[in-house]
């Protein structure tokens, strides 16, 4: 499991190596499990909200409950222990906090999730690739990666601006494309039509 811990500090390599393979034979975290596998999961799942007090290292009761609410909000089947579906969900969420930490961390709190939610918007479209760390890691889509912004540590805000996303807050109401007006240098972005203004980001189709 230590591709789950290893995602934030190696997530600049990824772009450099070529598409982050998630390892569908890797062992369950489960009850009982511990070391620093546990710690991460746990310290991600506290930036989310699920997990409360310190990180412990021990996959106990609070550990499940909180996967298990984990699981629930984001569409996975509810069984408490950390396996290749969580596993790849989570190296997803913590891909998309440090794009959205280093793209909006000056926006106010709905222009994060807009952020958060033009990603997904993306995964979602024929126009762009089909997972979440291809969508991120697109030549020049974000310019975050382009600059290494994107290797800043994300905080909560970000992870709970991912987390809503997730939930359905879209209030780029669809939106593929944002930029901010006074600093694009690409002609081209003013071509899309501008259906929200968010703090200083323009989001468009």
């Amino acid at each position: 499991m230590k591709y789950i811990r290893m995602i934030a500090a190696a997530a600049g390599m990824f772009c450099m190596i070529g598409f982050f393979q998630v390892d569908a034979e890797a062992s369950q975290l489960k009850m009982g499990s511990r070391g620093s596998d546990v710690t991460y999961v746990q310290s991600v799942l506290k930036k989310l909200g699920y997990f409360y007090g310190d990180t412990t290292g021990y996959y106990g009761p609070i550990t499940r409950n909180a996967v298990e609410q984990f699981q629930r909000d984001f569409g996975i089947e509810a069984v408490g222990e950390v396996g290749p579906k969580t596993s790849r969900m989570i190296n997803d969420v913590v891909m998309m906090a440090h794009t959205v930490h280093g793209e909006a961390r000056g926006e106010d709190y709905k222009g994060q999730v807009a952020v958060a939610a033009v990603i997904l918007n993306r995964v979602q479209s024929s126009e762009f690739p089909d997972s979440v760390y291809e969508v991120i890691f697109q030549r020049n889509a974000f310019t975050a990666v382009s600059d290494g912004q994107y290797n800043l540590e994300p905080n909560s805000i970000a992870y709970k601006a991912v987390k809503d996303a997730f939930l359905g807050w879209d209030p780029s109401y669809g939106a593929v494309y944002y930029y901010n007006p006074l600093l694009a240098t690409d002609q081209w972005i003013f071509t899309r039509t501008v259906n929200q203004q968010i703090g200083s980001h323009s989001f468009a189709f």
